[in-house]
């Protein structure tokens, strides 16, 4: 029974951090119902994203579609969805919808550039916010062009996680005053809050402008990956004092020439040194050197190798359900330690189970299938 046992989320099925957010109130417990826009006949296991929810599926162009969507909404604790701006509205189950059948309901809008403002309407991907945000220009190699971070900055980090953040902190508010409230949750913004520290540090004076000249974008020697002899990678973060010193110690460095670890003008020149020591050895050969000390060292792991590695294995990071192996829920609870996972259902799976339990009766149901209400 996880932490969030009792709740109920509606999700409108979509792409990327919305469905991300629903997996992380479902994984924690809570009865998340995906609405689909089209039935499936098989069963989706390999959608991580759509794991331990019930899915059912509604035609929400039909009145009949949205009046079910609506009475669904009545029991539910929070609704999620990922339109552009105006699109619920026009369908019919915008807030002020929602709110006449359930005034706690809590809304939360997960879109790209926000609710409002000029590029509020116009289409984008991941690596369009997090370019508005500061934090794509930050990330790269001197004199090479940006690198995206895969979408972890904006979709899921800068969205699907802020949005879970904003849902329950309505909820809970919803809870004392029993009002919901829109929850609108733009991935420039939250992209820009997880710079925070590069902004902070931009603003003491201590962050260059360009890629490749800082502590934390690859610039220092002790904070970088480095190939090994083997062509794999080992990740480097001696960072503190002592942790840089054992580096030195473990590798084999020159002590007197490594001394001097905060001059950057003699950044260059160290790491072109350490790389070439790193380079005599395989990844194992230095897992077995450095692996479990202060160094602040980890193997670089592909994701085939990261579920086997004895850390993981040992805390159970890692799970393979229905044949897929995919990441436990996180975090951990010392009580409330939520179950495993179910995989993803076909879609529309349960859309009868779920509507019953909300009133309809076997004649409405019938209504709503000759009516194309059900997908």
């Amino acid at each position: 029974m996880g932490p969030l046992t009792g709740m109920r989320i509606i999700e409108i099925e979509g792409l990327g951090p919305a469905p991300f957010c629903g997996m992380m109130f479902a994984d924690m417990g809570a009865e998340v119902i995906s609405i689909s826009r089209k039935s499936g006949s098989t069963a989706r296991p390999a959608e991580i994203s759509e794991r331990g929810k019930r899915s059912i599926a509604l035609n929400l162009k039909s009145p009949q579609g949205v009046e079910a969507l609506l009475k669904l909404c009545e029991t539910a604790d929070a609704l999620i969805e990922g339109f552009r701006p105006g699109v619920a509205e026009r369908l019919g189950i915008g807030p002020d919808d929602c709110w006449a059948r359930n005034p706690k309901l809590v809304y939360g809008r997960m879109t790209g550039w926000g609710q409002t403002g000029p590029l509020a309407h116009v289409a984008g991907h991941d690596m369009n916010y997090i370019s508005l945000s500061g934090a794509l220009h930050a990330i790269g190699r001197a004199g090479e062009k940006p690198v995206p971070p895969l979408n972890l900055v904006g979709d899921f980090g800068g969205g699907g996680m802020f949005l879970a953040f904003g849902v329950m902190s309505a909820i809970w508010e919803a809870g004392r005053s029993g009002k919901g409230q829109v929850v609108d949750v733009s991935m420039v913004e939250g992209s820009a809050a997880l710079m925070h520290m590069m902004y902070s540090f931009k603003a003491m004076g201590v962050w260059e402008n360009e890629r490749e000249q800082n502590m934390l974008d690859g610039a220092a020697h002790f904070y970088d990956t480095y190939e090994t002899s083997d062509g794999k990678y080992v990740s480097i973060g001696s960072i503190e004092p002592q942790f840089y010193a054992l580096l030195i110690e473990l590798a084999g460095l020159d002590k007197d020439e490594f001394a001097p670890q905060m001059d950057k003008a003699q950044w260059p020149k160290l790491k072109e040194k350490l790389a070439a020591v790193i380079k005599t050895k395989t990844r194992d050969e230095w897992c077995e050197i450095m692996e479990g000390t202060d160094v602040c060292f980890a193997p670089v792991l592909s994701m085939t190798e990261a579920p086997t590695h004895p850390h993981n294995v040992a805390r159970q990071s890692f799970v393979e359900i229905d044949g897929v192996m995919q990441h436990a829920p996180a975090p951990r609870f010392s009580r409330t330690a939520p179950a495993t996972p179910t995989s993803a259902k076909a879609a529309g799976s349960e859309t009868e189970a779920v509507l019953k339990e909300a009133g309809y009766s076997e004649a409405e149901l019938a209504a709503l299938r000759e009516a194309g209400a059900l997908t």
